[in-house]
């Protein structure tokens, strides 16, 4: 990770945002989806920027948040150093104010270059309220982003029906980060959460470009967020990033390649793995008494995950000339 963290984080979304540019900020729900990032932003000369919802945090410290936090810490750090890029961290969707004591337990590992507060399912005052709060007891050394406006779908676990979300008000927007100072807005602008192949979503980049020029012209510099963009098409990102946004948050992707790439090798390989008609299925004595045996070649974990590390770094390199962060890294500059 690069610190003074706030600072160079601020920079790099200062620079994209001037630049038109912008980030996928991926979701690590797994080792694997790790390696394959930080490969392929490294291969496309990006800056990366990861995230750790508090349900990866518990799956990383097996079922404890706050050391999955600094289990992942230390992982990111040790493969950070490898790579000629900036690698920062967010740590994503912390409810409030249920979650508070993991926002604490998050600032205190010193893992996190930003948080996200989230308390957009609160009337307006009152996520202004929880929102100031938290950007208070975060303090200048990491950067906040917050959300104004619910998004559709599936998120931490819980829901967000279609008929409760709503599109952002670029007053409202102005207003709310004048009165929490926040450093990043996730704004609601028609995307969903989870998988939206097939959806008619209402995305709106125009409301992307208004909230964004009524924040400049307000005098902020804060960059804007989209949550929900695994069901985006290239064009709408494009739009989006013309529109100003700078960083987009994406998940599911990565989640059904890993899923994906180990199904069709394992598909492919079944074989090797699996006994065949008229073998007994001897998995407790290993197959010992029998003329079969399975190809260890094949079932190695260590084969199907170099699998999975390549295709998510193939994919995140594609992602990052979309967003054209691609040679845009501001590492040679620190």
């Amino acid at each position: 990770m690069s610190h003074d963290s706030a600072t160079a984080l601020r920079e790099c979304y200062a620079h994209a945002r001037d630049g038109r540019y912008g980030f996928f900020a991926s979701n690590v729900t797994h080792f694997e989806v790790l390696v394959g990032l930080l490969r392929g932003s490294a291969s496309a000369r990006s800056d990366l920027v990861v995230q750790l919802g508090e349900e990866e945090a518990a799956f990383f410290g097996d079922g404890d948040p706050a050391a999955g936090v600094r289990v992942f810490g230390a992982c990111l750090d040790a493969f950070a150093a490898r790579y000629d890029i900036d690698v920062y961290c967010n740590i994503d969707h912390i409810h409030l104010p249920e979650s508070v004591g993991f926002l604490e337990a998050a600032l205190d590992s010193g893992v996190p270059d930003s948080v996200m507060v989230d308390a957009s399912d609160e009337a307006f005052e009152r996520n202004v309220e929880l929102v100031a709060d938290a950007v208070e007891r975060v303090g200048d050394d990491v950067l906040v982003e917050a959300e104004l406006g619910r998004i559709a779908g599936v998120e931490g676990g819980t829901e967000t029906p279609d008929d409760e979300a709503f599109y952002t008000d670029p007053d409202d927007a102005v207003e709310f980060v004048e009165r929490t100072g926040v450093d990043l807005l996730a704004v609601s602008i028609g995307t969903q959460h989870g998988v939206a192949s097939g959806r008619d979503l209402d995305v709106r980049p125009d409301l992307a470009a208004d909230i964004d020029a009524a924040l400049r012209d307000a005098g902020h510099e804060t960059g804007l967020v989209v949550h929900g963009a695994s069901g985006l098409s290239d064009e709408r990102i494009r739009e989006l990033l013309e529109a100003g946004v700078c960083k987009f948050n994406k998940n599911t992707r990565y989640q059904y390649e890993f899923a994906r790439t180990q199904a069709d090798f394992y598909h492919e390989h079944a074989d090797a793995i699996r006994p065949p008609e008229g073998v007994p299925d001897d998995r407790d004595g290993f197959f010992a008494d029998s003329d079969w045996s399975p190809e260890k070649a094949q079932f190695h974990p260590h084969v199907v995950s170099e699998e999975v590390r390549d295709r998510i770094a193939s994919v995140m390199a594609d992602l990052c000339e979309l967003t054209g962060s691609a040679g845009e890294s501001l590492h040679e500059t620190r």
